[in-house]
């Protein structure tokens, strides 16, 4: 089987779980002025990605059984600006679609839903896609996500900027939430 899409990449570690709004942890970040990068890249880490006042780090997504239909990408994302935006939507090479979804608890189950809005990036915080809670879901996917490749996704801001990165795929056992289920290939797309 040839994998067209996904490239050998480079594991990074883990970080915290769910949706974190967090207030500017340096004077340039709480002022509203864009950080410089090498600021950035010295507070998130080297996987940093500028994009425009946003910063995208600890991009991953996790290993998929060889059938699986659908999987689950993460990322954090710092606004830098005064203004908040909002991720609205995402794409990739290698699902039939992509979707940004939160899941929460109802009556001790956990439920899926799509975010048709986009996920809101609030002013001067972070946002965390972590498994549990928000995330970018690939559905009907054309091949599995292996340990050690990487996931192509762009990603489409309200801001007017869009941006192609790569999602290193990690190993199940480095990142498990509890209640996960749906990007090992369950029924996902019956939820709407």
């Amino acid at each position: 089987m040839t994998r067209t899409f996904l490239t050998k990449a480079v594991v990074t570690a883990s970080t915290a779980f769910a949706l974190t709004v967090l207030p500017g942890a340096t004077a340039a970040m709480c002022s509203g002025e864009h950080a410089p990068y090498s600021e950035a890249v010295a507070t998130h880490g080297a996987d940093t990605i500028a994009v425009g006042e946003l910063h995208l780090f600890n991009r991953r997504a996790l290993e998929t059984p060889p059938n699986a239909r659908n999987a689950g990408g993460f990322l954090s994302i710092y606004n830098y600006s005064s203004e908040p935006d909002r991720l609205i939507s995402a794409s990739s090479p290698i699902a039939e679609r992509v979707e940004l979804h939160t899941m929460t608890m109802e009556n001790d189950v956990m439920r899926m839903r799509e975010l048709e809005d986009g996920i809101e990036l609030p002013a001067n915080a972070q946002v965390d896609l972590e498994p549990g809670g928000l995330h970018v879901m690939f559905i009907n996917l054309s091949q599995p996500f292996v340990e050690g490749e990487e996931v192509p996704v762009t990603l489409t801001f309200a801001n007017g900027d869009e941006q192609e990165i790569v999602l290193p795929v990690r190993a199940r056992t480095m990142e498990m939430p509890h209640g996960e289920g749906h990007e090992s290939g369950d029924d996902h797309g019956s939820h709407h």
